[in-house]
């Protein structure tokens, strides 16, 4: 069944103002926007609060004025008063050769992932190294697919190593607690291990 068409204009409204909290950020959103947006939803967006913006910055969009992942200040959502509260983040081309390079190569195992992980401009991104290179490839979806690979494989490997020391006496109460709030996710990890 069809969503009507002032529920998606209302949905496409709603992301051009949260863009700033959506990880991604308007790489992200943009996509979206452009592959929902036909003639009827650019109508009844004009008859929204902010819609006109909105559909100009659309139009801009699919005549290719304003890249994918980039929006004109004018247009912004509350006159660019908001601040990206999600960093966008961008690498080097050489970085990303090595990545594309490295992805290829990639296998579910932990070699691969460590291998991953010791690279320097991944090392750059800290704890959050997951996230920030899935931001990077958003606009790359054969080499995000391959990420989502790691990310899967790099979470149950670190899942596996928490259960290890865990099974390993002594136990603190800390460690003991944290494993019960990772139960779910060791359920869907840990059939890798068999």
């Amino acid at each position: 069944m069809k969503e009507l068409t002032s529920i998606t204009a209302q949905r496409l409204l709603n992301l051009y103002r949260q863009a700033h909290v959506i990880e991604g950020g308007w790489g992200a959103v943009n996509q979206v926007l452009v592959a929902e947006a036909e003639e009827d939803v650019l109508k009844e967006l004009q008859k929204l609060p902010s819609g006109t913006k909105l559909v100009q910055h659309i139009k801009s969009l699919k005549s290719g004025e304003t890249p994918m992942n980039q929006i004109k200040r004018e247009l912004m959502p509350y006159s660019g008063k908001m601040s990206n509260v999600v960093k966008v983040i961008e690498i080097s081309d050489k970085d990303l050769q090595t990545l594309e390079s490295v992805l290829k190569d990639f296998h579910p195992d932990e070699e691969h992932v460590n291998k991953i992980k010791n690279l320097d401009f991944v090392q750059s991104f800290g704890d959050n190294w997951i996230k920030s290179i899935r931001n990077t490839l958003l606009d790359k979806p054969d080499l995000l697919s391959k990420w989502d690979e790691v990310s899967y494989t790099a979470r149950a490997y670190e899942l596996w190593n928490k259960a290890y020391t865990l099974l390993t006496p002594p136990i603190s109460e800390r460690a003991r607690a944290q494993a019960q709030a990772d139960l779910p996710e060791y359920e869907t990890y840990l059939p890798m291990f068999g």
